[in-house]
């Protein structure tokens, strides 16, 4: 006499056979990394697998009708229908429960990574081009440590002064309002400044030292190059799992935060894909590559800093969001804040390193040779002592450590027992501009296709300041060397980190403080507690 309808069971793929079930399941896991179909060729496939499991005929298949309901039923939540890119990205999230990634201090974890920018940016002679945005952002306080712009194409280099810069407390800029400045802001300026004096004239914005970085699987970040950088500044690399941008959710969020917050209100903005661009975006282009930086730096100190974050809560009012000043201002009263500076030495151990013999022309890297300008020798040689010799860092057999800046390959740097040597290029006199790496090689492939020899240097030295000049005066129709001059030219600009100093005030009028700079080396600790014995 029970009704039995409301404890009913009942499955909600109905009563379709259980091989057609398993067999639609592995069709829609086999439409993760293939490209976005319609659900009639996902029948097709389902009765050829069972054809061929079963036998023609075998599994019965249900109607059409149904065949679609039981396919919706069990591709929700998988956009196997929908966008390709948001299918990869929902297979390669993490089966819940899991913990996000959690830091208790400032510097703890710090995530960093590189993407394109979608906001078109003028270069040189009108060239426009996307640049590569690279961040770092600290987990415990979701300040981004550092941002930098770069044509595309980020190199090791920039992410290896990305570091740098990190360590650098932001300076105000000519124009910057008084309320971006340290002092008006959340963060305890004055116990900051007594600890380092380079605080005293900065921006609102906290000098984090990472602890340990977490990097993707980026040529730029596993590089030798930026590898090196880390174990020289003292920080440890942790590598995420491939393909799997979960163990770095936080830098991958930040970047749709600043695309939603700042890139959408810049003119020449592209959208996030071709989808959404609007038409003849590049001639809406504005914004020279260092300008964006300066705008840049100023919306993170603006906007970024001072806008409460989601994930930022008080510990003592759970429901109230907070800054990431007002983070880092009641985690540093607990961790405190040890500062770390560079010197100009610190700034070329951290450009990418070669290995080579000095000879009687003096280092060959490339094709191209570099020696001590006999013009400037006086009578003396400082390379001599080492010609021919052989150097004392044996795992190296016998090589010479040579330093040299992707972005100008007019100078390398030599390490010698004495200190650092500084060799320009022999043909330097011949080109009439700076050069890259790119340049370089854009010069060579230009030797060779006229049908000469691409490792004479004379030759190729030619080709490249002819290669320069043209794309500077020429006719409007070689693009591709305008483009890499346009590169050149904006990736030197502004790519070195501001100098390392310390800012000691000096007697000026009352209620203003100018500033005096100092340079200084790494801060010792060791040395630091002797004096407090």
């Amino acid at each position: 006499m029970v009704d039995q309808r409301a404890t009913r069971e009942w499955e909600t793929t109905g009563r379709v056979d259980a091989r057609v079930i398993e067999a639609v399941r592995a069709a829609l896991a086999a439409e993760t990394n293939s490209s976005t179909g319609t659900r009639s060729r996902l029948i097709r496939r389902v009765g050829k697998a069972l054809d061929e499991a079963y036998g023609p005929g075998v599994a019965p298949l249900p109607g059409r009708t149904t065949f679609y309901k039981l396919i919706d039923t069990l591709s929700a939540g998988r956009h196997s229908f929908g966008s390709a890119v948001t299918r990869r990205q929902t297979a390669n999230r993490p089966e819940a429960p899991f913990t996000p990634t959690l830091a208790a201090r400032p510097g703890e974890q710090v995530q960093i990574d590189s993407t394109p920018m979608d906001v078109m940016v003028q270069l040189e002679d009108g060239i426009t081009a996307r640049a590569d945005l690279t961040i770092s952002v600290d987990v415990a306080t979701r300040t981004i440590c550092a941002a930098v712009l770069r044509p595309v194409g980020t190199k090791a280099v920039d992410a290896a002064l990305l570091l740098a810069r990190m360590l650098v407390p932001e300076p105000m800029r000519p124009g910057w309002a008084d309320a971006l400045a340290m002092s008006a802001s959340s963060l305890p300026h004055e116990q900051l400044t007594d600890i380092d004096t380079r605080m005293r004239l900065a921006a609102a914005k906290p000098v984090i030292v990472p602890d340990t970085i977490v990097i993707d699987g980026g040529k730029v970040f596993i590089s030798e190059t930026f590898t090196r950088a880390c174990e020289r500044l003292g920080i440890s690399v942790q590598r995420a799992r491939p393909r799997t941008p979960t163990d770095k959710a936080v830098v991958e969020a930040t970047f749709g935060s600043i695309n939603t917050l700042w890139c959408q209100h810049l003119p020449a903005y592209t959208g996030s894909n071709t989808s959404r661009r609007g038409e003849r975006v590049e001639a809406a282009a504005a914004w020279t590559l260092p300008e964006l930086q300066e705008l840049l730096d100023e919306w993170l100190v603006s906007g970024w800093q001072t806008r409460r974050h989601d994930s930022l809560r008080d510990p003592w009012f759970p429901k109230r969001s907070i800054s990431p000043n007002e983070a880092y201002a009641g985690m540093v009263a607990a961790a405190g804040y040890l500062p770390v500076t560079l010197s100009g030495e610190d700034y070329l151990e951290l450009l990418p390193v070669t290995w080579r013999g000095i000879n009687d022309y003096g280092i060959r890297i490339n094709y191209r040779t570099y020696d001590i300008d006999y013009r400037t020798r006086d009578g003396g040689d400082p390379l001599g002592p080492y010609r021919r010799q052989s150097s004392t860092v044996t795992a190296k057999k016998g090589l010479w450590e040579v330093h040299y800046d992707p972005y100008d390959l007019s100078q390398v740097f030599l390490r010698t027992p004495q200190g650092w040597l500084t060799l320009p290029w022999t043909h330097r006199a011949m080109v009439t501009g700076p050069f890259a790496d790119f340049t370089w090689h854009q010069a060579r492939q230009l030797v060779a296709r006229r049908g000469g020899d691409d490792t004479d240097e004379t030759a190729v030295a030619r080709a490249l300041d002819e290669l320069l000049t043209r794309a500077e005066n020429g006719p409007a129709r070689d693009r591709v060397a305008a483009r890499q001059v346009a590169r050149t030219k904006a990736g030197a600009v502004g790519h070195r980190p501001p100098p390392p100093a310390v800012v000691e005030p000096v007697a000026v009028e009352p209620d203003r403080t100018a500033a005096a700079v100092i340079p200084f080396g790494i801060f010792d600790a060791a040395a630091e507690a002797e004096k407090w014995r």
